[in-house]
């Protein structure tokens, strides 16, 4: 039951910080850091960038992991390049979270770093 709560406790903390970061019509750069992290995590992209004017994110996907070798320097991964728009960021951020147990050890790093909570995690 712990783990549930605990569970459903980060959801719930990410998604307020989402909340919170959408709630001014200027997004300062520590936000929008956050939302690229976001979206880097959800989408597997390389590179991200995003028009707040113009509802618009672009991002490089990585197509497929096999080709990426730490050991060398890639030249070549399968890309994606993605021209995305979106009606409202504060729903299109939170469609991009996700449950699993991977997903919540990166969101309590984020919330670790973006709110200076520490959320105790424990093995699922």
């Amino acid at each position: 039951m712990e783990n549930s709560s605990l569970k459903g406790k980060i959801l719930t903390e990410i998604e307020n910080l989402i909340t919170h970061s959408c709630a001014d019509q200027k997004v300062t750069d520590k936000f929008e850091k956050l939302h690229i992290a976001l979206l880097k995590k959800y989408y597997n992209a390389a590179d991200v960038s995003i028009d707040y004017h113009r509802k618009r994110v672009k991002m490089d996907i990585v197509m497929d992991d096999t080709y990426y070798d730490p050991k060398k320097v890639n030249l070549y991964l399968p890309m994606l390049h993605a021209n995305l728009f979106f009606k409202n960021l504060k729903a299109f951020l939170k469609s991009c979270i996700e449950g699993d147990s991977k997903s919540l050890g990166f969101y309590a790093g984020l919330l670790r770093s973006f709110t200076n909570k520490e959320v105790t995690l424990t093995v699922v």
